[in-house]
């Protein structure tokens, strides 16, 4: 093991001091010297946690808990949903607060693991992670949770699943958590307020089965078609149609977790006329086809 990889080894580590018990790393390292934990559990934390080299990323099962996670002046808080992840970036210090006891599973990815994937989507460029409590991302908990039940399989498929699925978290990671394009809004607070945006995503996802239209969102708030998108794109970083797409894709994420429906239906369900444009819009978001995604749930 490169010493790099032995100085990573310390992120579980550093997490069993402060905690009542240590994270169960499962399996062989993987490329990059990634490391999983299945689903396990511990009790309440209240202690600071040293930055570490690695990111650290933890996705949430059972009854939610209060949790706070003090970074110098800022103040990150939520709860410990199903469906949210938290980001612990390398070197990122603080004091933690989390009500318990919780069920988690983790994931630790090394610098390197995550350039490769910046390589191919920053052009090589150096990328860093965001802070995050549990920041609503049914995908990338999605992926978390199947990683963490492969992860315990010893055949060679399981393994190449694994190794894919991670590599399917990197681009998430990038593209919803990362400096390469962030999700935040903006610094810039000219566009709509977070009520706003709060009650235009309210009203697409009460109408993901039909043709949204820009004046429609535009009067939710009492703004012009041309102002509206403008304002939009300021607090969110993203136009109202990449939202809207975004928003769906998760919807049908959480369809094809269970069996009820056909890929048809979840992609009525969802607002595509046709299996064929909702398959095509699906892998260009997820990287996988919905049946893959299914098949592999």
């Amino acid at each position: 093991m490169t010493d790099a990889a032995m100085r990573f080894g310390k992120a579980p580590e550093e997490l069993a001091r402060i905690l009542d018990r240590a994270p169960p790393i499962m399996g062989d390292a993987l490329r990059g010297e990634t490391r999983l934990t299945g689903r396990w559990g511990h009790g309440a934390l209240h202690d600071r946690l040293p930055g570490m080299e690695g990111h650290v990323v933890i996705t949430y099962y059972g009854d939610p808990q209060d949790i706070v996670w003090r970074v110098g002046q800022q103040r990150l808080a939520g709860a410990t949903r199903a469906g949210t992840i938290t980001i612990i970036p390398e070197g990122h210090d603080g004091r933690w607060d989390i009500a318990g006891p919780i069920n988690v599973s983790h994931v630790f990815l090394t610098r390197a693991r995550l350039q490769d994937c910046a390589d191919q989507l920053a052009g090589g460029k150096s990328v860093e992670l965001l802070a995050r409590v549990s920041f609503d991302d049914p995908v990338a908990a999605r992926v978390m949770e199947m990683l963490g039940r492969e992860a315990a399989a010893a055949d060679p498929s399981a393994r190449l699943f694994v190794e894919q699925a991670t590599d399917l978290l990197c681009t998430q990671l990038m593209r919803g958590h990362s400096s390469f394009k962030a999700l935040e809004p903006a610094v810039d607070r000219r566009g709509l307020a977070d009520w706003q945006v709060r009650k235009v995503t309210d009203y697409m996802r009460a109408h993901l089965d039909e043709s949204i239209g820009l004046d429609r969102l535009a009067g939710l708030v009492g703004l012009s078609r041309f102002h509206f998108c403008t304002a939009f794109r300021q607090a969110t970083g993203r136009t109202p149609h990449e939202w809207l797409v975004t928003l769906r894709i998760e919807r049908a994420c959480q369809l094809l977790a269970g069996p009820e429906l056909s890929i048809t239906d979840v992609a009525l369900a969802v607002g595509y006329e046709t299996p064929s444009a909702f398959a095509t819009r699906f892998r260009k978001q997820i990287g996988v086809t919905p049946t893959a995604f299914r098949r592999a749930l």
